[in-house]
């Protein structure tokens, strides 16, 4: 088990501190103790937490949050965070290197990033597994979020005032400071 968590200020108006992108993630740490990792985008839109359990590449190659370096996208700016586990990823990992993609680590995490670039977001029409990611698009400005299809993995979110929130557990969504503590009333039955 891993955990995510990210931000996404869809307006700009509230730039992504570190200091609040590491207490969202921190606070489940316990899902990652291995490892943790943070981007955040250069215009301070958009971070993305890890706290890692190495289960397939225990090397620092597949380390958290990843981008895609490979050659036939080196320029797309793909940034990932990824928990869980893409069983068929060696058949996809073997398709898309027919396809002219490249491979600097043994992760499942990877193979996700060249499908993402190989076929949008039906990529996930691919995976055999259990999953939760999100995925920064820097060029096209877009962050793709996606779960499992039976929702093994959990991705818990918030969007309000132009924040999309994102984590493993609602307890990093909490941490963030401008996240509002209250109950809509008008969701709750009498």
């Amino acid at each position: 088990m891993c955990g995510i968590t990210g931000v996404y200020d869809t307006r700009g108006a509230s730039p992504v501190r570190e200091a609040d992108l590491t207490r969202m993630r921190d606070s489940i740490s316990y899902r990652g103790p291995e490892s943790a990792g943070m981007y955040i985008s250069p215009d301070c839109s958009v971070g993305l937490g890890h706290r890692r359990l190495a289960i397939i590449d225990l090397s620092e190659a597949g380390h958290q949050p990843m981008r895609y370096e490979g050659s036939r996208i080196k320029d797309q700016g793909l940034t990932i965070t990824f928990n869980g586990e893409i069983y068929n990823f060696r058949e996809l990992r073997n398709e898309l290197q027919k396809k002219g993609y490249e491979f600097k680590s043994q992760s499942d995490t990877e193979v996700i990033l060249a499908a993402y670039a190989e076929w949008g977001p039906e990529c996930v029409k691919r995976f055999n597994g259990m999953f939760a990611f999100a995925i920064w698009d820097e060029k096209s400005r877009t962050l793709f979020a996606a779960r499992d299809h039976v929702g093994v993995k959990p991705f818990y979110y918030s969007f309000e005032n132009g924040v999309f929130l994102f984590g493993s557990e609602i307890k990093a969504i909490l941490e963030y400071p401008l996240f509002k503590k209250e109950v809509c009333e008008e969701s709750v039955p009498l």
